[in-house]
């Protein structure tokens, strides 16, 4: 394929994960298997377009997909029904991909966010971690990993002054893990992250408000002991650290900006959620993008060609240019929860020819086996959704285990939050270690496997406690 082809090619593909976007969203308030069926096919024809035209696209997935649709054929009866699932469920992921990336976009192109994260990195020794891992966990709320991009960046950028190689290297460590286990953290409980999406979808009866409790001490946890830990083991160096004197200006008049836009969001999803009846997760994906269009049309106030010009022109810069510049990860996202669905199909009767009950097992081993194999799986190089889309629909429903669902919740979102901050296969550990000149292992394991280690055994014992009397 010519370059100039593969490069059309690009640019028509940002139309499907546009598009399934909005057919998700349509879905979401109509129930419509028009609307369904309509984002299923948009969402392969956007993996089948990047896929081709994309020579970043991790194609072994789709080889995978492919072989696993064959297998399922072969074995017959209800084999339709379990791939149109896996389709849905991929397509659910780009949907909401999609509308997330659409306000990092926008946040990206803010002075106000930009002043905001800079702030943050630029606070002296005292309070730096306590302001860079709280900042992390506040852009991360709504740029996802892209806060890691951005607060990392401008780490990378205020710590390139120090004229000590050691305290420059010592300093730019401990401000990527205070970034990256705030982002971590918001994997917990977010409604707007995948963590939260993919495990309320996959468990029956589970919901983001019933889990919100537990789940948000998971968060407090692993803010606190990833504090203490900071605290304790401090980096000896060899030379004293100079004096930094703090920016001026107060933490409420740079946070404004980031707060104002957290407000509103959690505000219009609140309304439509309890005004329409529609699902948390499906409120996010559409009152998301809503605020991203109308803070793109305002931001073009200075612009040469006025609001509607600038929002005209980003929209098509979004659905041309940046959707494609995604292509991999959109591939990538949706063959993870392909795969992990229609594998998951598979599995389960070979499970009971085997004689394999998990009925059988006590619920706590199950609730502490959640919490450990989604960071476990993640060292493998299971994306966090492909290993919840594979274990989640074998495991037995929370009434059968006799625990509440928002125990089974907890358990693994605390445990996808952990993998956030340790596999070397995912976008946030891959940042850090771009950002601090070491491998992504290195970051995941080296830096943070202490607090791996901690964090899974305190986060089993409150997901025990919690399912005991919660």
């Amino acid at each position: 394929m010519t370059p100039a082809l593969s490069a059309r090619m690009l640019r028509l593909g940002g139309v499907f994960p546009a598009g399934t976007a909005l057919a998700t969203i349509a879905y979401e308030y109509s129930l419509s298997p028009v609307a369904a069926a309509l984002a299923g096919a948009l969402a392969v024809a956007g993996v089948a377009v990047f896929s081709i035209a994309d020579r970043r696209t991790p194609v072994v997935f789709v080889f995978v997909g492919l072989a696993l649709i064959a297998v399922a054929l072969a074995m017959g009866e209800g084999a339709g029904a379990a791939i149109w699932t896996a389709v849905q469920r991929g397509s659910f992921v780009v949907a909401l991909y999609t509308a997330l990336t659409s306000i990092r976009i926008a946040a990206t192109g803010s002075h106000e966010i930009l002043d905001c994260g800079r702030f943050l990195a630029s606070q002296p020794p005292g309070r730096r971690y306590v302001a860079l891992t709280a900042g992390g966990h506040l852009f991360g709320l709504i740029l996802l990993y892209g806060s890691i991009g951005l607060l990392g960046g401008l780490a990378a950028e205020s710590t390139a002054r120090e004229p000590n190689p050691e305290l420059r290297q010592a300093r730019l460590r401990r401000m990527l893990v205070a970034i990256n286990r705030g982002f971590a953290s918001t994997l917990c409980w977010s409604p707007l992250g995948f963590s939260m999406a993919i495990t309320t979808a996959l468990i029956p009866g589970a919901s983001w408000s019933a889990a919100l409790l537990p789940c948000l001490l998971n968060a407090a946890v692993l803010l606190l002991l990833g504090w203490l830990l900071d605290s304790l083991f401090k980096p000896r160096l060899t030379q004293a650290a100079p004096p930094r004197q703090a920016p001026s200006g107060g933490w409420l008049l740079h946070l404004r900006p980031l707060l104002i836009l957290l407000s509103v969001v959690i505000a219009g999803v609140s309304i439509i959620h309890f005004a329409a009846g529609v699902d948390v997760i499906g409120a996010v994906m559409s009152f998301v993008p809503a605020v991203a269009v109308v803070w793109i049309w305002l931001q073009g106030g200075q612009s040469g060609n006025g609001r509607w010009g600038h929002l005209a022109r980003r929209m098509g810069m979004f659905v041309t240019r940046e959707l494609p510049a995604y292509g991999s990860q959109i591939v990538l996202l949706f063959m993870a929860a392909f795969i992990g669905s229609l594998g998951s199909w598979l599995l389960v009767p070979l499970m009971g020819q085997l004689g394999l009950d998990l009925t059988a097992l006590s619920p706590a081993v199950i609730l502490v086996a959640l919490v450990w194999l989604m960071p476990l799986t993640g060292q493998l190089g299971m994306n966090p959704i492909l290993s919840a889309s594979l274990i989640l629909p074998m495991l037995p429903a929370a009434d059968q285990l006799g625990v509440p669902a928002a125990a089974l919740v907890a358990a693994v979102t605390g445990g996808w939050a952990i993998s956030g901050a340790t596999s070397p296969y995912t976008a946030s550990v891959l940042l850090m270690g771009s950002y601090g000149n070491v491998s992504a292992r290195r970051a995941g394991l080296v830096w943070n496997g202490a607090y791996a280690l901690v964090t899974s055994c305190v986060i089993s014992v409150l997901v025990l406690l919690y399912a005991t009397w919660g």
